[in-house]
């Protein structure tokens, strides 16, 4: 039996290159897709860290990890053609419909081969991506999570015309870069996690906004009363600020529901540059801290 083709990420920010590592942890021969060289370069330094870390933890077990066995299976390219022979395709790029769409109808005519064309939106109907190729059939939502190789949940988002094969392939991808794997039916802005998480981080920078507590504060009476590993604020701090913008936005004009408006300081921040960790600061400073949150933003 032929060895199945390389997976291929298109997007090497902090989700793709995040999938990228566990894929090719997995033993997956990987394909990272950007559109430019920098692109690139951020997320292996981003990998290499993570592998790090890894590596050091389970040193401890005395099981450690090889790094330059995974970033081995790990090709990079800027010419999104270098993806046409992958088994398994996933984006993983803004949210942004028309963009996605336009990224889409270029796989669907590329990736002849592929089993699935799956999407990492946390926000955008399935549907509404599928439109922009002539098998939508094999489009599929993959919602993974930040950071990837730490976070072990993925929505499977079935399309309206998404086949039961393909939602069989994306579960046996999931489960087999050791992710376990929920279902959603039906086709709705947010799925499950984003329609909840967004609710609770605008609420979360409402109360920062209007002074009831500092960000700092509220993470960590997040922690500790609800166990959440980190607080809302250190989360959304982690995915960007500029993407959590998005995906509000996304939600509020798919619903109108008022819940999802944000409030003028996330779009404060974003327009002064504070995405969150990528760029040192957002609702907490990274800048001298090594990516650990040190004072919150009122």
């Amino acid at each position: 039996m032929n060895a199945p083709g390389p997976v291929a990420i298109v997007g090497a920010g902090t989700m793709g290159a995040g999938l990228a590592q566990v894929a090719a942890a997995a033993g997956r021969d990987v394909v990272l897709y950007s559109r430019t060289g920098a692109g690139l370069d951020r997320a292996t330094a981003a990998i290499e860290e993570s592998l790090r870390r890894i590596a050091r933890r389970d040193a401890d077990d005395g099981a450690p990890a090889d790094p330059a066995e995974v970033l081995g299976r790990i090709s990079r390219t800027t010419d999104l053609g270098d993806c046409a022979r992958a088994d398994v395709v996933i984006e993983s790029i803004a949210e942004d419909l028309r963009v996605k769409q336009g990224v889409f109808a270029a796989l669907d005519h590329l990736c002849t081969g592929a089993r699935i064309l799956a999407t990492n939106t946390s926000g955008i109907p399935i549907g509404l991506i599928a439109r922009a190729t002539a098998r939508p059939e094999r489009v599929v939502g993959t919602h993974f999570f930040s950071p990837v190789p730490m976070m072990r949940l993925c929505e499977i988002v079935r399309g309206p015309e998404t086949s039961d094969t393909a939602m069989a392939v994306a579960r046996a991808f999931a489960d087999e870069i050791g992710k376990e794997s929920v279902v959603v039916d039906r086709d709705t802005p947010g799925f499950i996690t984003t329609r909840l998480l967004t609710v609770l981080i605008l609420e979360a920078i409402r109360m920062v906004e209007d002074g009831t507590c500092r960000a700092a504060d509220l993470d960590r009476a997040c922690q500790l009363g609800f166990g959440h590993p980190m607080g809302p604020l250190a989360s959304v701090d982690l995915s960007g600020l500029d993407v959590f913008q998005d995906v509000a936005a996304g939600l509020h004009r798919a619903t109108g529901n008022p819940a999802y408006q944000a409030p003028a300081l996330l779009g404060d921040l974003v327009a002064a540059g504070h995405h969150g960790r990528k760029t040192g600061r957002g609702f907490h400073d990274y800048a001298d801290t090594a990516g650990q949150a040190r004072a919150g933003v009122r």
